[in-house]
Order: C-alpha cells, then sequence, then structure tokens
C-alpha cells in the first residue's frame, strides 16, 4: 500500500481516528507523517506504550486519592535495584527481575484493566497444550467444587473432588 499523502513511498503507518462515532484511516509514510505532524510511535514526542501504562497508574491512583497514592509510589523501591515505583511508571520498564516482587500489589489491578485478566487465556501450543488444558479444566473444577461446597451440596461436592483427583492423577503420570 502506498502512501496517501505523497502516493510514491510504502505506507509504513496507519491510523485510525474516529471523531463523533466516524470512523477513518489513514495510511502515511513516515516522512509524510512527520510532515503532517502526527505522532510516530517510537520517536520524541511520539506514543509509547509506556506513555499507555504510565496514563493508567495515574488513573489508578487518582481513584483512590492522588496525592496519598502518589506520596507511596515515590517511597515505594526495590531493594535489589533501588528503582522506585515513580521511575517505573516514567520509564515503563522495570531495572532487575526483583521489581516484580516490590511493586506486584500495584501491577495485578493495572493487568487486569489492561488484559480483562491477571492469567493468560489465549491460545495453547499444539504440543504440550494439553497439560494446561488439564490444568485450566483442574481449576475450573476446583472453583466449582468450592461454589457446591458453600451452597451446602456435598453429593456433587464429592464427585467434582473424585473427578479432580482422577484427572490430577492422570496429570502427574504424564
Amino acid at each position: 500500500m502506498l502512501c496517501q499523502e505523497c502516493g510514491k513511498r510504502p505506507a509504513t503507518l496507519h491510523f485510525t481516528k474516529i471523531v463523533n462515532g466516524e470512523k477513518t484511516e489513514f495510511h502515511f509514510c513516515e516522512s509524510c507523517a512527520r510532515e503532517k505532524g502526527e505522532m510516530i510511535p517510537g520517536t520524541s514526542g511520539g506514543f509509547s506504550i509506556h506513555s499507555l501504562l504510565s496514563g493508567l497508574m495515574d488513573i489508578d491512583m487518582a481513584g483512590k486519592g492522588a496525592a496519598s497514592s502518589a506520596k507511596a509510589a515515590q517511597s515505594l523501591r526495590c531493594e535489589e535495584c533501588g528503582m522506585t515505583y515513580s521511575q517505573f511508571s516514567k520509564i515503563g520498564r522495570f531495572g532487575c527481575s526483583s521489581c516484580y516482587k516490590y511493586f506486584g500489589n500495584r501491577l495485578d489491578p493495572l493487568l487486569k484493566r489492561v488484559h480483562g485478566s491477571t492469567v493468560h487465556v489465549g491460545k495453547l501450543p499444539k504440543r504440550g497444550g494439553s497439560k494446561i488444558q488439564a490444568k485450566r479444566k483442574i481449576d475450573g473444577l476446583k472453583l466449582e467444587l468450592q461454589q457446591r461446597i458453600h451452597e451446602e451440596e456435598f453429593e456433587e461436592a464429592a464427585k467434582l473432588r473424585d473427578q479432580i483427583r482422577k484427572l490430577e492423577k492422570e496429570l502427574s503420570e504424564q
């Protein structure tokens, strides 16, 4: 696809703008996009995923009282690399693997809002996927078991317990 502005170079940037419910698509080469003043990802002044995540974290903090959350975020620090939560929110990357441990309680709400869940529920590989499917089925049955126990349906709960044990035994034999 060629750039719709110059018609000479291939279009590498594709924009979709929705204004008042009306969708308009634009296809530009990088130089025409710069001339038009569009924000190009990965360039200075351009939009990045880090900006998105930082913005979402600020929204989360605003909902819980921005002043107190901002103060708590500044004091939150990884003991391994010394990175603060506010530095992470600006950069969008962790300093080390230990940052997950220190900032973890703030990441779950963010991941849930961005992805809809904190557990991967996407496609499974064809090879080795059967174990993952079995584990997912066991997890689902355990949730159902807890619900049956809560509702005092003990006969159904016993059947689910037996089914879970059978699946766990099959999984350990694989």
